[in-house]
């Protein structure tokens, strides 16, 4: 019997987006949204969805149901996606998940005194520019207005079409968990200018 503990949400735009897709199904009313990482890409979770019989559930696996969708989150995938919401932005499904893929990072270390902005230089510089490195990208610090870190997206960031969800998904939540005080990160750059640009 699968656990009935509430690991991620589904807005109610999102949930019925997902129902209308699986209106399209065969059996569709005895099917859930399943939901698993599959793995890290760059800063993000990569993440599999699929409709399965909502019986297929697994003992260990998390059965919900949200505004009507029955959605099962598998047993490897609950830590990385507690806390984690399934919403509508621009018009398509997205994943709003607080957990970051990155390795913790120890700034007290790498900082032993500074103000905001030589913190969040920090974290870029040694954790989340080495891992968005593969894309070809990488983040450079704007400017720190109180709690607020603005930032532009460079190299294969500039102009890429995921850009504000590796903003959102991955950056942003690095940086608010290495550093709690800061509560935005907002994408100041013109990536209209992109010149290269990296499509996930």
């Amino acid at each position: 019997m699968p656990t009935d503990q509430t690991v991620l949400t589904v807005s109610d735009d999102a949930a019925e987006a997902i129902l209308g897709i699986r209106e399209r199904e065969p059996d569709a009313p005895d099917l859930a949204l399943s939901i698993a990482v599959t793995g890290v890409q760059g800063v993000d979770f990569t993440y599999e969805l699929s409709f399965i019989p909502a019986e297929d559930a697994g003992a260990e696996d998390s059965l919900t149901t949200h505004a009507g969708l029955p959605v099962v989150v598998a047993a490897g995938s609950i830590a990385n996606l507690d806390g984690a919401a399934i919403v509508v932005r621009d018009g398509a499904l997205a994943i709003d998940n607080p957990n970051s893929p990155l390795p913790a990072f120890d700034l007290d270390a790498a900082v032993v005194d500074g103000d905001l902005a030589t913190r969040v230089q920090a974290v870029l510089e040694h954790q989340i520019n080495p891992a968005i490195a593969s894309h070809g990208g990488y983040a450079e610090l704007a400017g720190v207005d109180e709690d607020t870190v603005f930032l532009n997206l460079g190299g294969g960031c500039a102009g890429c079409g995921m850009a504000q969800a590796t903003l959102t998904q991955g950056i942003e939540v690095a940086i608010k968990n290495a550093i709690p005080e800061i509560t935005r990160v907002v994408d100041v750059t013109d990536h209209a200018a992109g010149t290269n640009p990296y499509y996930h």
